[in-house]
């Protein structure tokens, strides 16, 4: 009258599915045979199967087997299963914050040009602002010195369509960078930020010091700042503040604001 197995189908007898658990990592689980409670560190394999590493609060690693039900997460019985592979995202954002263009195709360079004072600047204008400036079709190019300014735009002849965005360091009032970048018409473009070189626009924490030191006047700058660093000289100094700038994050507001303004003035329809 009960149709076969009586027992088959009984709500004592019938096993509970235990849910599987991705063992990503830093996941707290506890063994359940041995009450070793850790994080998830990494994985190991063998002849046996696959291994989880569990580390616990004072630092001690031991391997458990991923077996079905081994684990216990807020103390119910879980199977952990190694985390599925995945595609690393590509960043949808630029070192300097804009929208990233995916597939960029290389354009035609503007004849509008942005001129920096020297190499270092025109190395951290690329480090944060290259995929914009590729985007927009516009060459950086780097004076030699600012002394250079007046000979290079008689040679460019700025004018409509031909703009001249030009980046200067240390452009304070009474400087003598001010009086050089003064009347230069319409089609140029002059801003700066107030630091004695660009290595000091790097955001100290940036490079792992509190403060830029300070260099009396009249002693080298960069070779002042390197003794008092101890960072060897000037060549060591720079891979150092190169190596420390990912994004804009790592520079200060007033450098920022100069580049983007620069990128707009020589971008933007006359």
């Amino acid at each position: 009258m009960y149709g076969g197995d009586i027992y088959s189908g009984h709500q004592r007898t019938r096993k509970t599915p235990v849910p599987k658990v991705s063992a990503d990592r830093d996941l707290v689980v506890e063994d359940a045979a041995s009450g070793f409670c850790g994080a998830v560190v990494g994985f190991d394999r063998s002849y046996d199967g696959d291994f989880v590493k569990l580390e616990d609060g004072r630092g001690a690693v031991r391997l458990f087997a991923l077996r079905e039900a081994a684990f216990l997460i807020d103390g119910k019985p879980v199977t952990l299963v190694r985390p599925t592979a995945t595609a690393p995202q590509q960043p949808t954002r630029s070192a300097s914050g804009s929208t990233r263009v995916e597939g960029l195709r290389a354009r035609v360079a503007r004849t509008s040009r942005i001129w920096v004072e020297g190499v270092h600047d025109a190395a951290l204008v690329e480090r944060v602002w290259g995929h914009d400036l590729r985007v927009e079709g516009v060459v950086v190019e780097h004076l030699e010195g600012l002394d250079n300014l007046g000979a290079k735009l008689t040679e460019f002849a700025p004018g409509p369509g031909a703009r001249v965005g030009v980046l200067v360091d240390h452009l304070v009032t009474g400087s003598k960078e001010t009086q050089l970048t003064t009347g230069l018409g319409p089609h140029v473009l002059v801003t700066g930020h107030p630091f004695i070189d660009v290595w000091q626009a790097v955001r100290p924490a940036a490079v792992g010091i509190e403060a830029w030191p300070t260099v009396p006047r009249g002693e080298d700058w960069k070779t002042g700042i390197c003794a008092r660093l101890g960072w060897g000289t000037p060549q060591e100094g720079w891979r150092r503040v190169y190596d420390a700038v990912g994004s804009f994050r790592d520079l200060e507001a007033p450098l920022i604001g100069a580049v983007e303004r620069l990128i707009d003035f020589v971008t933007e329809p006359e």
